[in-house]
């Protein structure tokens, strides 16, 4: 697909496009001021003979106001400062037979570029690729690096969609890190966010203001995908992303906030449709992921390859909350759905989503969700922790501070091992305490609101730990969250033991059986007793045996070879997993 929008280098020079349908005029300003010409439905086009990458430009609006592309491929300066032409078929790349990995093999592991090295750089996570690959980790999934106003952030309030942020390096640092990542057979993933733009450093408004509709998110004004215009920067900057860096895959951020059309083909089927043509027109692997809070089964089927409408798997947030709330007892907020933990994490792995059109009380007292059975378990996305359950917690603690030892390796070898994706959150590998707090860079009067925002919203917290409470425009709560790769103790080093010998079963015992696999049953009693199976590609069936209680209770032997726990009596210590393969 030739793209749309944006500066792309030519044979002559560099071509610009901007779409701008409210503006009046438009200059191209570099050296000097270029009149843009106008097109049809609202376009501004113009070529500059000579011009090469590195040439940094802005555009003029009406005479008014100067503003990036807001398809920059790059800000060397921020989002305020000018953008910087990139030749992105200019790379070197090394890794040029990588076609990626079936989704069968993913283990996933989030990461933050800003902290997860104390350079907080997209070169020096390289050094750090070795450590994944050896853990049994398969897939690197990065937040959002959309160029966000500031230094600091989550990334979730980025505002130029195509422009990698600077904070981290250059575009030719990222696909580095993507290259080398490949090398070494781990896939990357990137987490997007096309449900709102941040609140500092947008100018769409001014000269597209048909980007947005009057309906909002609980992040900004809501995007009109009803444009097509609109839904082309989209899918383009989605096609951008998998084809200039090479991504494996990405992550949509909060799906159900980004606008449908009744009746009519959504945004999110024309992403995966373009992305499947991407894939067959280059032999590639390319996955989809969902965050959906709406647990649309409909949009799902993991074993559509490549993509054509329908995503490969989703981030399953019921099965963390299960497991949260049966580790802490905490019942507070979206927790309060979950209120027999045990039983719905029996749901969670007989069939998917724990809400399949029951009513939830927190989503405002309406049904939610669509039956999830049918759909192949590698459709849901597993994990104990990601950054949103830590950083949403006023002090940003994580599983390590609330449960035991005991009870989260019982819990890890319960989600590594089950036929769903597992992911683990940076450091979990071996049960980093570092808190992970919300933090971000704003300034001035969007800074306050933050700051008054998060004091209304964790005012308990406040009044109950008072400094003790991060602030997140202070740049030592972003220092607070760097992980420390050198202060690992012989307690982090067990646990890593732990999770690569888990995931060293998995690669072995579960990758190979988990294409064609199905759901079957699972049950939990009331005294803490777990038990589940399912019927894998091979025609086999895995079986779970759990004691997830602080006492020793009783259960007769599963059938099958044991791939994990041992044990050939009938009294289970507690917080013990068993896993079995065969009859």
């Amino acid at each position: 697909m030739r793209p749309s929008f944006g500066a792309r280098p030519t044979k002559d020079g560099v071509s610009f496009r901007l779409w701008a349908p409210a503006a009046r005029r438009v200059d191209l300003l570099l050296d000097r001021r270029h009149a843009m010409q106008r097109r049809q439905d609202g376009w501004y086009v113009t070529e500059i003979a000579g011009l090469t990458a590195g040439s940094k430009y802005k555009f003029r609006i009406d005479d008014d106001i100067d503003v990036p592309d807001p398809a920059s491929a790059f800000q060397p300066e921020d989002v305020f400062g000018p953008s910087e032409v990139i030749d992105h078929d200019n790379f070197a790349w090394r890794a040029r037979d990588w076609r990626g990995r079936p989704w069968e093999e993913t283990v996933l592991v989030e990461t933050h570029v800003g902290t997860f090295t104390p350079e907080g750089t997209y070169r020096a996570m390289i050094d750090k690729l070795d450590h994944l690959a050896a853990t049994g980790i398969t897939a690197l999934e990065l937040m959002p690096l959309a160029d966000f106003a500031g230094r600091r952030g989550w990334g979730y309030d980025g505002v130029l969609w195509y422009a990698p942020d600077s904070a981290y390096g250059r575009p030719e640092d990222l696909k580095t890190l993507i290259d080398e990542a490949h090398l070494r057979g781990l896939m990357v993933f990137l987490d997007v966010v096309y449900n709102h733009f941040g609140p500092e450093g947008n100018y769409l408004g001014r000269y597209a203001p048909t980007f947005f509709t009057d309906a909002h998110t609980p992040w900004g004004s809501a995007i009109d995908y009803r444009v097509p215009q609109v839904r082309a920067f989209a899918v383009e900057n989605a096609l951008s992303w998998l084809a200039d860096y090479r991504f494996d895959g990405l992550r949509l951020d909060a799906a159900n906030h980004i606008m449908a059309i009744p009746g009519e083909q959504s945004m999110l089927q024309d992403l995966s449709v373009a992305a499947g043509e991407l894939a067959k027109a280059t032999g590639r692997h390319i996955h989809l992921v969902l965050e959906n809070g709406d647990n649309r089964a409909s949009l799902l089927d993991a074993a559509q390859e490549p993509p054509n409408g329908k995503y490969r798997g989703q981030w399953n947030d019921d099965y963390h909350h299960v497991w949260h709330v049966m580790l802490t007892g905490e019942h507070a907020g979206y927790y309060g759905d979950y209120q027999t933990p045990r039983m719905d994490l029996a749901r969670a792995l007989a069939s998917g989503f724990v809400y399949q059109g029951e009513i939830s009380e927190f989503w405002g007292k309406k049904p939610r969700g669509e039956p999830s059975g049918q759909l192949p378990p590698a459709t849901f996305v597993n994990f104990l922790q990601n950054h949103d359950q830590i950083g949403n917690r006023p002090l940003g603690e994580r599983l390590e501070s609330l449960a035991s030892p005991k009870q989260i390796e019982a819990a890890l070898a319960v989600t590594l091992l089950a036929p769903m994706v597992p992911m683990l959150f940076q450091g979990e590998e071996w049960g980093s305490t570092v808190p992970f707090p919300f933090f971000c860079d704003f300034q001035g009067g969007l800074a306050d609101a933050v700051r008054t925002g998060r004091k209304r919203e964790y005012a308990w917290a406040y009044e109950k730990y008072g400094d003790e409470v991060p602030d997140p425009l202070d740049p030592a709560t972003l220092q607070s969250a760097v992980l420390d790769w050198t202060g690992r103790t012989p307690q982090h080093d067990a646990r890593l033991g732990l999770v690569r010998e888990l995931l060293g079963v998995r690669r072995k015992q579960i990758m190979p059986r988990l294409k064609g696999a199905s759901f079957g049953d699972a049950q939990a009693a009331d005294n803490g007793l777990l038990t589940a199976h399912w019927r894998m590609g091979d025609g086999s069936t895995l079986r779970l045996v759990a004691n997830l209680s602080d006492h020793e209770i009783t259960s007769s032997v599963s059938a099958g070879t044991p791939i994990w726990g041992g044990g050939s009596g009938e009294r289970l210590p507690p917080w013990s997993v068993i896993w079995r393969l065969g009859g």
